[in-house]
């Protein structure tokens, strides 16, 4: 944990010092009163949390303050860190494979969130817990998308199904089960295309390869990921959205947390989205996706 904690700190240096660092400069040293308010507000805003969470955010604080009557602005930063912590709660840690294998996992996301690359490093992942992983390259509708995940599956030492930038990414996706149902592994991950000539396009392929999935395994996909660029902010929700209309997503991973000033995000996520975190990315190495932990988030974008 110690190792997850320095490289989840060092990542987010850019956003603890947007957010926490402004706060802290506000409320050190300094008795809590109703002027600090504002101030407050604005740091929030600013961090580009996106005014639903703001707000939430504020009403929970002020109904804190009101029940408690801090007295230093230490205090006040301390009951923002619970709230920000319990938004995330009740945390969950369920079985990521489904008893009967192969478990099947979708990759989702629009292109340039960092969705292959998760494809490889969950191959990675799994793979050192002693799971035997298959990758589905179909994803074949971006230019140089096949040999990506061809490359992040030597990096993991997983087999590669594909045919091909411009083949059926739903024929990709069939031959990937199929492939990991024969030759008895734990585990299919197919990655998905990002984008297509248009969202109405780009969807339709998407319920044309669960439907292909389906066929073979009725209770697939066990795990749909939606991958979110950290980067993006607030624009990586209304990405997000047009997926949550065509699949039924299971969990979010938050990608390209280290160097951004965005990193709050992840609370805009699951107060918009209502949608779990369960992995996120601080860094290009095939081992830097970690579970998500509320506690370290919080502390790593507030300070300790």
């Amino acid at each position: 944990m110690a190792g997850f904690w320095n490289r989840l700190k060092e990542g987010m240096t850019r956003t603890r010092d947007n957010l926490g660092g402004k706060i802290r400069t506000l409320v050190q040293g300094r008795q809590w009163d109703d002027s600090l308010w504002d101030q407050l507000e604005e740091i929030l805003y600013e961090a580009d949390l996106g005014f639903d969470t703001v707000d939430y955010l504020l009403d929970e604080l002020r109904e804190e303050v009101r029940v408690s009557h801090p007295q230093q602005g230490e205090e006040v930063m301390n009951l923002l860190r619970k709230i920000m912590v319990s938004l995330f709660e009740p945390s969950s840690d369920p079985t990521l494979l489904d008893p009967q294998r192969p478990s099947i996992w979708l990759m989702v996301g629009v292109n340039g969130t960092g969705k292959t690359t998760t494809a490889g490093k969950f191959a990675y992942l799994m793979k050192q817990q002693g799971y035997e992983v298959i990758l589905g390259a179909a994803d074949t509708f971006r230019a140089a998308a096949v040999e990506q995940l061809q490359l992040w599956g030597q990096r993991a030492g997983a087999e590669v199904v594909s045919q091909g930038t411009g083949a059926d990414s739903a024929a990709v996706a069939y031959d990937t089960v199929q492939a990991a149902i024969a030759r008895n592994r734990d585990l299919a991950i197919i990655d998905t295309a990002g984008r297509l000539h248009n969202k109405s396009n780009l969807m339709r392929e998407l319920e044309k390869v669960v439907r292909v999935i389906q066929r073979e395994r009725v209770d697939a996909p066990h795990q749909v990921w939606l991958v979110i660029d950290a980067t993006t902010g607030q624009n990586g929700l209304a990405q997000a959205e047009v997926f949550l209309k065509v699949v039924r997503v299971t969990g979010i991973v938050l990608t390209k947390l280290d160097g951004t000033a965005k990193g709050g995000i992840a609370l805009s996520i699951k107060r918009h989205l209502g949608l779990p975190i369960r992995f996120i990315g601080v860094g290009e190495k095939v081992d830097d996706l970690m579970p998500f932990d509320a506690e370290s988030y919080v502390r790593a974008i507030l300070g300790d």
